[in-house]
């Protein structure tokens, strides 16, 4: 069974959409939902569990703890971590199977924007190359459970580029799956801020943590050069 595990926060307009979309006759059998929710102020829990997700409130905040409070949770032996404003390929299932079945042990899709533009478009063209900048959790993941335990999840003293981290351990010792499909992601950042806005900060951050910045610092640098969903 794959272990769906979604992070929330203040996502009441998004998540009875993806839970709807998740939950399929083809995938009722082999996925089960966790939501994960840090205490939205809106209506994001009672909306999943009528949407027939398991909404649990996470006792820490943040969504490296939020992640691994639903993987305690879970009872599959595959882990599919997804962000709120993302929709997998409908063939997520068999795809990650697939993958399992071929010894992999984790892996991501490839972006596309819910945008025409053209920058963003060049943006997800460079989510098929193995690159760091490419670990983040827009584009979902999966890992065996067995592999998550083996490198003790998510650490959750990490505030931002806990995705980056994940993958970058997990690597050391399990085979790593890019798919050749895309999972489409909300473009909201985007369109809150701006193409260059985002990049910038995102280069900014990703400096920042290989240089060894703390996390306080990079939450901070974040917040001052965007407006973001925290």
């Amino acid at each position: 069974m794959i272990s769906i595990i979604i992070p929330t926060y203040n996502e009441e307009e998004t998540i009875a959409d993806l839970i709807n979309y998740l939950k399929t006759p083809d995938t009722i059998e082999t996925v089960e939902l966790i939501v994960a929710d840090a205490g939205s102020t809106d209506n994001t829990l009672t909306i999943a569990r009528k949407a027939g997700a398991k909404a649990v409130l996470s006792p820490k905040k943040g969504r490296a703890a939020q992640m691994n409070f639903g993987a305690s949770l879970a009872i599959g032996d595959i882990l599919y971590f997804i962000h709120a404003d993302t929709f997998p390929p409908d063939t997520f299932t068999s795809d990650i199977n697939k993958a399992i079945n071929k010894g992999y042990q984790l892996g991501r899709y490839r972006t596309m924007f819910n945008s025409r533009k053209t920058v963003l478009r060049i943006n997800a063209f460079f989510t098929r190359f193995d690159w760091f900048i490419c670990y983040g959790g827009d584009q979902t993941l999966f890992i065996t459970k067995r592999l998550f335990n083996q490198i003790n999840g998510f650490k959750e003293d990490m505030l931002i580029m806990e995705d980056y981290d994940i993958v970058t351990r997990a690597r050391q010792f399990g085979k790593y799956k890019i798919f050749k499909k895309a999972a489409l992601i909300s473009a909201r950042k985007y369109e809150t801020n701006s193409w260059f806005k985002v990049q910038n900060a995102n280069r900014t951050i990703v400096k920042m943590y290989k240089n060894g910045a703390s996390q306080q610092d990079m939450v901070n640098k974040y917040k001052e050069m965007l407006v973001y969903r925290w």
